[in-house]
């Protein structure tokens, strides 16, 4: 055998089949098989002439036709071992927030970050690859606590599905879960987001929207901050004033945010509150030693500028009043905004029942 021919085949071999396991978050555990299959394709070929452009051919096409018949594809690895019950995983998620209620809006947190650091210019960020589960991403500024709390509240739903479920489709029907059995509408989710498989795929820090931007409390600066970190993912006014409706539910934590309290009075309810409060009470800055906020007059209830902000522009206001008054339209609104919030940056995905 040439050895020459052979370490340039077997080079050129071992690119397709690396590239091939980019498909798979199991790669490492195909690698030994993997390994054993091709040495057998060499035994076979052993003093074969690979310099020669037929023995090269005859070499990888027998290599290829050895990774396809070991089960090693592309869609099979993105498949997983087995189909999973979307609606078993749903249940599971549901159990969690009918032990705690609270948990929901943390769920509902995790699922808006790890989709919306899709840049549409550059391609990338958003929910595809799970990446919310590296460190390098918690540690930005507005995923404070979610490494101490939803991230690990799923792990044992990962283990109980294993490869066959990826953590990037795992978050993001936490979402749509967590707002149903909140009181939400049924959003529509789709199957088949792919793990990626290092932290190389995290997006640089700074493309989630801020609390505030610009002079302390809500100014025009805030509603150019929104703008610019919504448009870039491609969503228009109407759909920055929908998404920002999730601040119906939940609360901000001090030893998260820095911030404090609930937005409204029933934070594990998924309603349209949060417009109501918003166009009718009057919010009073916050006399404290924590970053700006505003309260209301009993002092319970808080919102942050850019929360204020959705008032104080005219065209954000338009949407603020609509949905105030209706919530219906608030609901139908929302969840055709959070599905393609959650979709963005994603290809090949497969419309799922979940519900």
């Amino acid at each position: 055998m040439n050895k020459i021919g052979v370490s340039s085949t077997i080079m050129l071999l071992s690119k397709v089949s690396t590239f091939l396991a980019l498909f798979s978050a199991g790669a490492v555990a195909f690698a030994p098989s993997l390994s054993t299959r091709l040495s057998s394709v060499l035994d076979a070929h052993n003093g074969q002439d690979l310099n020669d452009d037929g023995g090269r051919r005859a070499f990888l096409a027998s290599s290829v036709i050895t990774l396809v018949g070991a089960g090693f594809t592309p869609a099979a690895h993105a498949r997983g071992k087995k189909g999973v019950d979307y609606k078993a995983v749903a249940g599971d998620i549901s159990s969690i927030i009918k032990d705690d209620p609270n948990k929901g809006p943390t769920l509902v947190r995790l699922a808006w970050h790890s989709s919306g650091t899709y840049d549409k210019m550059s391609k990338d960020g958003g929910s595809g690859g799970g990446t919310i589960r590296f460190k390098e991403e918690l540690a930005h500024g507005g995923n404070a606590g979610l490494g101490e709390t939803a991230v690990p509240w799923m792990e044992d739903v990962k283990t109980k599905y294993g490869d066959s479920l990826s953590y990037a489709d795992l978050y993001t029907l936490a979402g749509v879960v967590a707002i149903k059995e909140l009181g939400g509408p049924t959003i529509p989710w789709s199957s088949g987001r792919a793990d990626a498989l290092d932290p190389s795929a995290v997006t640089p820090d700074g493309r989630l929207p801020g609390a505030d931007s610009g002079p302390p409390g809500a100014d025009p600066s805030d509603a150019a901050h929104l703008r610019t970190i919504f448009n870039r993912m491609g969503f228009n006014d109407q759909e920055i004033v929908a998404l920002s409706g999730a601040h119906a539910l939940g609360r901000c934590h001090t030893t998260a945010s820095g911030y404090d309290g609930p937005w409204t009075p029933t934070p594990t309810t998924f309603n349209n509150l949060y417009f109501s409060l918003l166009d009718t009470v009057k919010w009073t800055p916050r006399d404290w030693k924590g970053p700006f906020q505003y309260e209301d007059q009993g002092k319970s209830l808080m919102m942050l500028p850019t929360d204020l902000v959705l008032i104080q522009d005219d065209e954000f206001k338009k949407y603020v009043s609509m949905y105030a008054k209706d919530q219906s339209a608030f609901f139908a609104d929302f969840s055709k905004a959070f599905n393609k919030l959650e979709e963005l940056g994603t290809k090949g995905l497969k419309s799922t029942s979940w519900a």
